[in-house]
């Protein structure tokens, strides 16, 4: 079983920056892909970000350009940068994995969630 921690929500001003981390524990073989969503008050479930084992990344549009995902495999984390942020990105961020936890298994996880407020 594979568990994920997020860290680094918190309460920024609008055009201000945060770093979020998502650290994975249990049996790892490896990570297939990485990502991040969100949900905002009253609204759905949103995705924002992703990063594969060959490190390719791609972005919702509504980030693109101000939000970075990278990982330090070594570590088994993935991060998200985000600046630039703006009262519509406040939400709770949640870490997802995709991983190989052993010959021919795969499990999906997902983190409890960090809380981001960006206020204006």
């Amino acid at each position: 079983q594979v568990h994920l921690v997020e860290s680094g929500g918190e309460l920024v001003q609008a055009g201000g920056s945060l770093k979020l981390s998502c650290v994975a524990s249990g049996t790892i073989f490896s990570a297939k892909s990485m990502g991040w969503y969100r949900q905002a008050p009253g609204k759905q479930h949103e995705w924002v970000a992703v990063i594969t084992s060959g490190g390719h990344t791609n972005y919702a549009d509504s980030v693109k350009g101000r939000f970075t995902i990278s990982k330090d495999n070594t570590r088994n984390t993935v991060y998200l940068q985000m600046n630039r942020l703006k009262p519509e990105d406040t939400g709770v961020y949640y870490c997802n994995g995709d991983f190989v936890t052993g010959r021919a298994e795969r499990s999906v996880a997902w983190g409890q969630g960090t809380q981001v407020t960006v206020s204006t």
